[in-house]
């Protein structure tokens, strides 16, 4: 029988056995063998491992958010000594065997995000420890390494061939409870947005199949038993599953892995534009029939784009003739590419279709310096280009350095100087020439505040 048939089937026949108590099961349907999924599960299950953490993290306890400017700290006669302190913490979660031979298991950034410790557990009880060959914040996936005899690992499938309404099932250890199996559809395809002040890149696939805190980093499997996805977020004020789950599709974690193996860390690709999904509005501007694609709303000078012939105003509409819904879908698409990866991109120009060749560059091309060079009043920030052309974005802020008196935080985006747009480090730096007070126009999350700095 069909396995999606088959699982129907299963469904439907819980249905008929929960009726009356008493009600008689025919002779003939109790000899017939009943429809359900333990072999697939049981086949698997070896591949989804416990994986508990321990580690140190530094916190603020009680900490004021006034209390980083010295005027309220001196006000308030706050003591000297706020800085953050230490504590150790124990976490759990789960991951997936990928390679028996070299031992890889996939899991998810944030379950071992600081871990100095890391065990896992297997189906049949055994323990031993892991070490990180990898782990990319971004993409939120991690790849461990464990060689131990004996492994299964889970076969990968293709997640672009999911469709919603097909089955699936959820393994993992939710609230440390081992090996649990949950069942259901998928319910969505390509969900972004879930985490935006993260500034990740999210091309989620959510379910209904109950995913709660412990599930992340676990599998989610077709009814084939293949790897379609790495369970990684829920949609919940409680904290518990409320039929609302997020899985990364296992094609952008298998293109993570990869690199993650080969060369310890994600070396995205950059094109050097900034843009923005076109709206109903655009749409009517640029005498569009349809809401679909991204808008260039600038090209960094000397970039992958420029070279392309790529304009401001140019609306792309595929990539590698994939169509692109919007621009989180390209700035995905674009930063699962690696370095000089070659790829065609279908756009519109004056209404007309073209097509483009661009050769991806590498993001360690792009600017970065540390602000003291650019004006004394950014002291203590560590400055980059943003992707695509998205601005300047601050890496790190040095603990009541005079960028952070002025309120800058790490992750945040500059986008302008007082009403003049800021694309990369270069406009930026034009634009902060002869200033005394800057108004800084930064992203954060998002929100979009003004931040003085003198």
């Amino acid at each position: 029988m069909n396995l999606r048939l088959q699982f129907a089937a299963a469904m439907l026949a819980a249905l008929a056995i929960s009726g009356p108590a008493h009600a008689a099961v025919p002779a003939s349907d109790a000899a017939a063998p009943m429809p359900t999924l333990a072999p697939m599960v049981k086949r698997v299950s070896p591949s989804v491992v416990n994986i508990a953490t321990r580690g140190t993290i530094k916190e603020q306890s009680g900490h004021n958010p006034l209390l980083d400017d010295p005027f309220f700290r001196r006000f308030f006669d706050a003591p000297p000594d706020s800085k953050p302190r230490e504590r150790q913490f124990q976490s759990a979660g789960s991951g997936v065997i990928v390679d028996a031979k070299n031992g890889y298991i996939i899991t998810n950034h944030h379950v071992v995000e600081n871990a100095s410790e890391i065990t896992i557990t297997l189906l049949d009880n055994r323990t031993f420890s892991a070490k990180v060959i990898g782990s990319d914040e971004g993409a939120d996936v991690a790849v461990l390494q464990a060689k131990q005899p004996n492994l299964v690992a889970m076969p990968l499938g293709d997640s672009t061939k999911l469709e919603v309404g097909d089955y699936v099932v959820a393994i993992g250890n939710p609230f440390g409870l081992q090996h649990t199996v949950t069942a259901g559809i998928v319910s969505a395809l390509g969900r972004s947005g879930i985490n935006p002040e993260a500034g990740g890149y999210e091309d989620f696939i959510q379910t209904d199949a109950s995913i709660n805190p412990g599930n992340s980093g676990g599998a989610l499997v077709n009814l084939r038993g293949e790897l379609v996805g790495i369970n990684s977020a829920i949609l919940s004020r409680s904290g518990g599953n409320i039929g609302i789950g997020f899985a990364i599709p296992v094609n952008m974690v298998r293109s993570v892995m990869d690199q993650l193996i080969k060369y310890g860390q994600v070396k995205r690709g950059v094109l050097g534009v900034q843009l923005y999904s076109v709206t109903p509005d655009i749409a009517k501007e640029f005498g569009l029939t349809e809401t679909t694609g991204a808008l260039v709303a600038g090209v960094v000078q000397g970039s992958a784009a420029e070279r392309a012939g790529i304009k401001t105003g140019d609306i792309i509409t595929s990539l590698n003739g994939v169509t692109m819904k919007s621009s989180g879908e390209l700035r995905n698409a674009i930063g699962m590419l690696h370095v000089g990866d070659k790829v065609e991109l279908g756009l519109l120009r004056d209404g007309k279709p073209r097509k483009v060749t661009a050769l991806i560059a590498d993001r360690g091309e792009v600017e970065s310096a540390s602000a003291a060079e650019i004006n004394r009043g950014l002291d203590g920030a560590e400055l980059a280009d943003a992707p695509d052309g998205g601005g300047v974005v601050v890496n790190r802020v040095q603990e009541a350095s005079p960028a952070a008196q002025a309120g800058l935080r790490p992750n945040d985006v500059i986008v302008g100087v007082g009403r003049t747009p800021v694309t990369n480090m270069k406009s930026f730096r034009d634009a902060v020439k002869g200033a005394t007070v800057l108004v800084l126009k930064v992203r954060r999350g998002s929100d979009t505040l003004l931040l003085p700095v003198r």
